[in-house]
């Protein structure tokens, strides 16, 4: 039972910490609840967490397979740098011509919210190596073990962990933001910023950090 309890926990307190530092994932979850509601906001959210337990299976169990096709994912590496950056430029653009209730770019949009957050993080292949990294360290220290049911554990735990760091972004995120009294057009002009470094961060990967 400790054993479960752990894996769950050493899951859930990863994908917590991952999803704090500031990206262009977590902020879009901000700025849907503050130019949206929170519902779409959730939405949003589990699109994203969709991905990313499917992407940490990957991680796990199907490296083989992801080796053998690294050519796609090179593709989607260089696809998310030009789609970042464009992005970024184009809500610079809008954000110079909109007025301040205008939604930024990602969401000026009637897509359904939960598909948005499967496209946005299934074009962002940067959490495959992320958890790769993990899962390998936690297997050599012996605190995961390579048995589905544990997999399973930690991947639930992870789940679990991504959806908490969102609720900082969705709920905290407002709360700043309104407490700020921050405008649409300057929350835009920031998303514009968080775009392009996650364009050049990308790039800088793709770039210099091939072989790893």
């Amino acid at each position: 039972m400790i054993e479960i309890i752990k894996v769950f926990f050493v899951g859930s307190l990863i994908s917590f910490l991952g999803q704090l530092p500031l990206g262009n994932m977590n902020l879009t979850a901000t700025q849907l609840s503050v130019q949206e509601n929170y519902r779409n906001a959730w939405k949003y959210g589990l699109g994203i967490v969709l991905v990313e337990i499917i992407y940490l299976r990957l991680a796990l169990t199907g490296m083989d397979w992801v080796v053998e096709h690294k050519v796609l994912f090179a593709i989607m590496g260089w696809l998310t740098v030009i789609v970042f950056v464009v992005l970024g430029v184009l809500a610079f653009v809008m954000a110079q011509k909109q007025s301040s209730a205008k939604k930024g770019l990602l969401l000026n949009n009637k897509m359904n919210r939960f598909l948005l957050g499967i496209v946005v993080s299934g074009i962002n292949p940067a959490q495959i190596p992320f958890w790769f990294l993990w899962s390998t360290q936690l297997l050599n220290s012996k605190l995961l073990q390579p048995t589905t049911a544990q997999f399973n554990l930690f991947t639930a735990g992870a789940g679990l962990g991504s959806l908490a760091g969102l609720a900082v972004y969705i709920h905290g995120g407002k709360w700043m933001i309104t407490k700020l009294k921050t405008s649409n057009k300057g929350l835009n002009i920031f998303m514009g910023v968080v775009f392009i470094l996650a364009g050049l961060f990308q790039l800088y990967n793709m770039l210099f950090k091939k072989n790893t």
